[in-house]
C-alpha cells in the first residue's frame, strides 16, 4: 500500500498529540499553527481504528486495515532529571522504621542486583529527607551540649555538681526509651526532637535542685547534711512538679493523636516527652538529692577560693585585735623636782 510504519506512527502522532504545520503572524507577534483531531473524533480508543491515513498513491486506507489495534500495558509518560531518564520505584513502609528498611535495601541492591553501565540508584523522597533531618538535628544538637556544659562548668565551678546536673538525664531517657519501646519500638525523627526537648527539660530541673542547695549552703550557712537535702528538694517541689505537669498535659492531647495524619512528628515527639518526664520528675526529687549527699561539693560563699571570713547577720565583717604591747600607753606627766 505505500505506507511504511514510520510515516503511519508520525500520523497517529499528529492526529491526537498535534503538529505544527505553520505560522500566523498578527503585528509582531507570531503564532504557531497546529493541526490535531477535533476532541469529539478522539474522544474513544476505539475511533482509533477509524484514523484515515494516505498512501504515497493518493489513495486513503484506514489504520485498521494494515495495523492490529488493542489495548495493553505501557508507560504513558518518560520522566526525565537533569537529561537523564528516571525511572520511580515508590513503596510504603508499615511496621519498621524507614531507616533501617533503606539500609536493608541499599545492601541488597549491592549485592544482588548488577545495575547495566549508566544507570544508578538513588534514594529519595522521604527517606532522604529524614536522613538530612536526621543528621542536621545530631550536629546541631551536640553544639548545643557542648556550649551548655561549658556555660555550666563555668558556672558552678565544680566537677562533682556538674556531674550532679547531668545525672539526672538518665533517669529520664529511661522513661523515653520505655515509651518508645511500647510505641512499637521505631526511632523516628520525631522521637529524637523529643529527646532533645526532653534534655533541656530534665537539665533545667537539675540546675533548679542544685542551685538551690547552694543557695541553702553558701548564703544562708546551712550545713550540707541530711536535713538540709531533704529541706532543698522539699523547697523544689512545687516548681519541679507544676512545670513537668504543664508540660505533661501541653504535649497530651498530640501523644493521644499519635497516629492521626499529619502527625508523623509531633505524636512520637509528644510520647517521648511524657515517658521521660514522668521519670525524671520521681528520680529528680528522690535520686538526686541523694547523690547530692553523697557526692556534692558545697560550701559557703565566704570560704571559697581559699578565703575564710567570718559572718555576722549574714555580711562578712572584719574584726581587729591589739596586743598589750601593741596598745596605746596612757601619757604620763613629767614632775619638776
Amino acid at each position: 500500500m505505500g505506507i511504511d510504519a514510520i510515516k503511519a506512527l508520525d500520523g497517529i502522532r499528529t492526529a491526537y498529540q498535534g503538529d505544527t504545520v505553520g505560522q500566523v503572524y498578527e503585528g509582531n507577534r507570531v503564532f504557531p499553527v497546529i493541526v490535531i483531531l477535533d476532541p469529539a473524533s478522539r474522544a474513544r480508543i476505539d475511533q482509533v481504528a477509524d484514523l484515515p491515513l494516505r498512501t504515497a498513491s493518493g489513495s486513503y486506507v484506514r489504520l485498521q486495515q494494515i495495523a492490529d489495534i488493542h489495548e495493553g500495558p505501557g508507560r504513558y509518560q518518560v520522566l526525565h532529571q537533569q537529561a537523564q531518564r528516571v525511572q520511580t520505584v515508590t513503596a510504603n513502609v508499615v511496621g519498621r522504621d524507614l531507616t533501617s528498611f533503606v539500609n536493608e535495601i541499599r545492601a541488597q541492591i549491592a549485592q544482588k542486583v548488577s545495575l547495566p553501565a549508566g544507570t544508578y540508584v538513588q534514594f529519595a523522597g522521604e527517606a532522604e529527607a529524614q536522613s538530612r533531618s536526621q543528621r542536621d538535628l545530631l550536629v546541631n544538637s551536640t553544639i548545643a551540649v557542648i556550649g551548655i556544659v561549658l556555660l555550666l562548668s563555668i558556672v558552678t565551678r565544680n566537677a562533682n555538681n556538674l556531674l550532679l546536673i547531668f545525672a539526672n538525664l538518665p533517669f529520664a531517657f529511661v522513661g523515653a526509651v520505655l515509651a518508645v519501646f511500647t510505641s512499637g519500638g521505631l526511632l523516628s525523627l520525631g522521637s529524637m526532637v523529643g529527646f532533645v526537648a526532653l534534655l533541656g527539660i530534665t537539665l533545667r530541673n537539675s540546675i533548679l535542685m542544685i542551685a538551690h542547695y547552694e543557695h541553702l549552703v553558701g548564703v544562708e550557712e546551712k550545713p550540707w547534711v541530711l536535713e538540709t537535702a531533704i529541706q532543698g528538694a522539699a523547697d523544689r517541689l512545687t516548681p519541679i512538679l507544676m512545670t513537668s505537669l504543664v508540660t505533661a498535659f501541653g504535649v497530651l492531647p498530640l501523644a493521644i493523636g499519635m497516629n492521626e495524619p499529619g502527625r508523623e512528628i509531633e505524636g512520637p515527639m509528644a510520647l517521648v516527652i511524657l515517658g521521660g518526664l514522668l521519670t525524671s520528675m520521681a528520680l529528680n526529687l528522690l535520686i538526686l538529692p541523694t547523690l547530692a549527699l553523697r557526692y556534692g561539693r558545697f560550701e559557703p560563699f565566704c570560704t571559697r577560693d581559699g578565703f575564710d571570713q567570718p559572718m555576722r547577720n549574714g555580711a562578712p565583717y572584719t574584726s581587729f585585735q591589739l596586743n598589750d604591747d601593741q596598745a596605746p600607753q596612757p601619757k604620763r606627766q613629767k614632775s619638776g623636782v
